[in-house]
């Protein structure tokens, strides 16, 4: 198993909590497990990869290379830290190495329900210096933050005027554009109608400068109203200016299309073998599909190779999946001045044959495959790889004597607070969850354990808590709903630690717990689809661990 060493970052400065252990009902987690299996069971051969590069909910990627070095971020809305980073040195083998957002004074997610926050980051370098181009959405709107080193610190944001989401930078020369989704520059025909524009960005002064200009409206072809023309991205190669962006909504229907031009500012001329990526066209009952292909980015190596990284799902029956979007790779072939990601009809491989590129050492912590890891909370940090949702006004939790300690903050679904949870993203189907808990709740309504959460209204809590005035082992959950229902629990006397248990196979779910050895379930074959985005809506993934709320006396 792999463990997660802490690291030291700028969140520890506020989100630690030194002396928590001294504040009554304190919740005391001493480890938390993960073990992952992928439904479809695929051994990439001599000289292969296996898809997807990052598993579970790592949505929305930016790939920026910066000589043999290869960066990719990622979306992750309201939970906090944010946008994470990784480093490769064969879009491979990837690891994480910080976080853009780790201080509560760069964004503030107050308020914001889950699935709102950060959108769709892109990474781009000039001149020594690291740029994210972002939106935090329904919070002030685009922005720029900047880095020397991609592991961070990065900038307080530059907040940007325009409308709109999903911008990136395109570099030519020492100027800068920046191309993004806005609203057109007439009337919506229909639900869904967006446009694509460029303007320039002063990248030495920080702000938008001369006019904007609508380059695509619509998507390819307007008469046959495209829905929601997004992730755009410019680029240039052999005289032509390169328009890639998403077109079809990022669910079943969602593809990439291609556009170019002679001119930055166009006139952009769609592909007539558009759309270059999607699975919309395959059987939804073929055997493992991979679903809601997109939002994809092209790179080129430094040997001049081509290749692109996007987000697709992995759904476990129908669309149903609790993962969330994940990160996929494929090579991009140039025919007749266009490029292709994937033939129509081609279903998105599990293994293909590497980048030629240095194969990069396989890293401590996998992000693809099966995989576990086990954090002791033998340091005194969290790993980066701990997320928590919204951004925290005041310390919940700390690491110390080798637990991680959680004192209480706003109950679960409460969007104008932070609760007190700290999670890891779920990364396969067939997951089981383990965390060893010493807690005893001492009112009504006590509750420490594991909570599962994929939005404010779609979670579950497994753990011990106080009804009626007697201590018991409960399961909650809520589906689509403000409020929790109890779906099983048992007395509790047991002394000493606990060991809760969460075993998660497709659409269904195991809840068993053990005290000094003796292990009981609580109850077994619980529907998990209220976990999946096709039932919860949003964008995000299930992010899974300890929790701890006492009520206000």
């Amino acid at each position: 198993m792999a463990r997660c060493r802490p690291i030291m970052t700028a969140i520890l400065a506020l989100v630690s909590l030194h002396g928590v252990q001294a504040m009554a009902g304190t919740a005391r987690f001493e480890r938390f497990s993960y073990e992952g299996k992928s439904q479809e069971q695929v051994t990439p051969r001599a000289g292969e990869y296996r898809n997807p590069i990052l598993s579970g909910y790592y949505p929305d990627p930016s790939i920026v290379r910066v000589g043999d070095d290869y960066y990719l971020v990622n979306s992750s809305f309201t939970h906090f830290p944010g946008i994470p980073i990784f480093k490769s040195k064969d879009m491979v083998h990837w690891v994480q190495i910080g976080n853009a957002i780790d201080r509560p004074g760069q964004l503030d997610f107050t308020g914001l329900t889950v699935s709102r926050g950060v959108f769709a980051p892109d990474i781009s370098w000039h001149d020594g210096l690291f740029y994210i181009v972002n939106t935090c959405v329904d919070c002030k709107g685009n922005f720029v933050i900047t880095a020397k080193d991609p592991a961070g610190p990065w900038s307080d944001p530059i907040w940007l005027p325009f409308e709109g989401i999903d911008p990136s930078i395109y570099w030519e020369g020492d100027r800068a554009y920046i191309v993004n989704n806005r609203a057109p520059a007439e009337k919506p025909r229909y639900e869904g109608h967006r446009a694509i524009w460029v303007q320039e960005y002063d990248w030495r002064a920080g702000k938008m400068v001369g006019d904007s200009t609508q380059l695509i409206n619509g998507g390819v072809d307007i008469a046959k109203k495209p829905v929601w023309i997004e992730g755009p991205h410019l680029f240039k190669k052999d005289g032509y200016y390169y328009l890639t962006a998403a077109e079809g909504g990022t669910s079943v229907n969602h593809s990439q299309v291609v556009f170019r031009s002679k001119s930055l500012r166009g006139p952009f001329l769609p592909y007539s073998g558009n759309p270059i990526l999607t699975q919309r066209d395959l059987d939804p009952a073929r055997p493992h599909p991979i679903g809601s292909a997109g939002h994809a980015k092209l790179i080129q190596t430094q040997d001049g190779d081509w290749w692109a990284t996007f987000l697709a799902v992995r759904p476990y029956r129908q669309d149903f999946y609790n993962i969330g979007r994940e990160t996929f790779l494929l090579p991009v072939e140039w025919r007749d001045g266009w490029p292709h990601i994937l033939e129509a009809g081609k279903p998105i491989p599990f293994a293909h044959r590497r980048p030629a590129l240095p194969a990069g050492r396989a890293p401590e912590l996998p992000l693809t495959g099966d995989f576990s890891y086990t954090d002791e909370f033998d340091g005194d940090a969290l790993s980066m790889q701990w997320v928590g949702i919204r951004t925290p006004k005041q310390p919940f939790y700390s690491v110390t004597r080798g637990a991680l300690e959680l004192g209480s903050g706003a109950p679960l679904g409460d969007v104008s607070g932070t609760p007190a949870f700290i999670g890891r993203r779920q990364q396969h189907a067939i997951a089981t969850i383990s965390t060893i808990l010493r807690y005893t709740p001492t009112v009504d309504g006590d509750r420490a354990g594991l909570a599962a959460v994929q939005n404010d209204n779609s979670l579950l809590f497994f753990g011990l808590t106080r009804i009626d005035g007697e201590e018991r082992i409960a399961l909650y959950t809520r589906d689509r709903s403000a409020t929790d229902k109890l779906v099983a629990s048992a007395p509790f006397s047991g002394s000493g630690p606990i060991l809760l248990t969460i075993s998660d196979h497709g659409g269904s779910m195991r809840f068993d717990y053990a005290v000094a050895g003796q292990k009981q379930t609580l109850i077994d074959n619980v529907d998990a689809t209220l976990l999946s985005t096709e039932r919860a809506g949003g964008f995000v993934g299930t992010v899974i661990g300890p929790y701890h709320y006492t009520p206000t006396r």
